[in-house]
């Protein structure tokens, strides 16, 4: 099979090359959805593809996407961003992926990488639609935190497409804007608005407006289930900073009500409880996410509370409650993910200085 890497693009001149570099050694066909560059953006998608359109900004991604998509003629469509990358290892996979495809597949996900580690290691990802047959002409949805609804024949894979930006840039409104717009126009909005909106406001330092919006979002029972338990988590998270103590432990065990106890959520508990000094319960929570299954959660996967946090967190609690040994073990887990942390090397000499004064 052959694919249309369709994207849409801003004044990208300082990343663009990069995305097109890496993603050339495997699209067929490029095709470039201008949406009022006024920098080189242009001149440097014209290295790479002759297949560039103009495209009025209409304050609509999905519009923006779906001409995008309209424009390719193989057999699926990719899309990326200007400022992702498709690591070596990814481009070997997708060609891999070309050769062997099912005819039958309609939809193939790739893993999202949004952030990473000082070592370059994925840190935080969600799973993302990333390949669509076009002849099944899927389209795309919502104005902004567009997406295609998983609907057909899915193939989930683990090829990673990494988010990179290139320097430290201010929190873009744009986003917001457009859902402060919808809100005053009167626009009733979907449960899956409600929750990108939320995530927004918190993002933008408006509290209280995102923890309506949250709230919103859950009571309307209506969100795709792995929106549920990271709303939860992070509706949890502002209770925590607004001191409103009383709502953490049902906000957090609501997310029980529709999978198995998930990492960050027994996290968050075990930190519940070490702030009431009750370190024997938060080592409960605390060991239990040590013990769960990696995640194959298709929302998004914070790795470090799969291994590095649970296990220097139990460390802690076992230290404040005696039981160096143990806690030493922990610690030693904890340095598996991160073996050059301070934190790790700090804990290790406090453990072994308390034990050598135990004898």
């Amino acid at each position: 099979m052959e694919i249309s890497l369709c994207l849409i693009v801003k004044n990208e001149e300082e990343v663009l090359a990069r995305c097109l570099e890496s993603a050339s050694a495997f699209a067929d066909e490029i095709i470039i959805v201008d949406t009022g560059s006024v920098d080189k953006t242009k001149e440097i998608a014209q290295i790479y593809t002759d297949k560039i359109y103009d495209f009025k900004w209409i304050n609509d991604f999905s519009a923006a996407r779906n001409f995008a998509f309209s424009k390719a003629t193989l057999d699926y469509q990719m899309w990326l961003d200007a400022d992702d990358v498709v690591p070596e290892k990814s481009v070997k996979e997708i060609n891999e992926l070309k050769k062997n495809l099912s005819n039958d597949v309609e939809i193939v996900t790739m893993k999202y990488v949004l952030s990473f580690d000082q070592n370059n290691n994925p840190t935080f990802h969600s799973t993302r639609e990333r390949l669509f047959k076009r002849s099944k002409n899927y389209q795309w949805i919502e104005p902004v935190h567009e997406c295609i609804p998983l609907i057909g024949n899915i193939q989930y894979t683990d090829i990673e497409i990494w988010h990179k930006k290139t320097k430290f840039e201010e929190l873009s409104t744009r986003n917001i804007d457009i859902y402060k717009s919808l809100e005053n126009s009167g626009k009733e909005f979907s449960a899956r608005q409600l929750y990108y909106y939320a995530r927004e406001l918190r993002d933008h330092g408006k509290t209280d407006d995102a923890i309506n919006y949250y709230e919103k979002f859950l009571k309307s029972g209506l969100g795709w289930f792995e929106d549920i338990i990271t709303c939860s988590f992070d509706l949890a998270i502002l209770y925590k900073n607004k001191g409103q103590r009383d709502k953490i432990l049902p906000t957090l065990l609501k997310s029980f009500e529709y999978d198995i106890p998930r990492a960050q959520i027994c996290c968050e508990l075990g930190y519940y409880y070490k702030e009431e000094n009750d370190y024997n319960q938060a080592f409960k929570w605390f060991d239990l996410a040590t013990r769960l299954p990696l995640s194959n959660s298709v929302g998004f996967v914070f790795a470090d509370y799969n291994g590095y946090i649970p296990n220097i967190e139990a460390c802690v609690c076992l230290s404040l409650l005696g039981d160096y040994q143990n806690a030493k073990e922990y610690n030693e887990k904890a340095s598996l993910y991160r073996p050059n942390c301070p934190s790790v090397q700090q804990n290790r000499d406090y453990l072994e200085s308390m034990l050598e004064n135990r004898f």
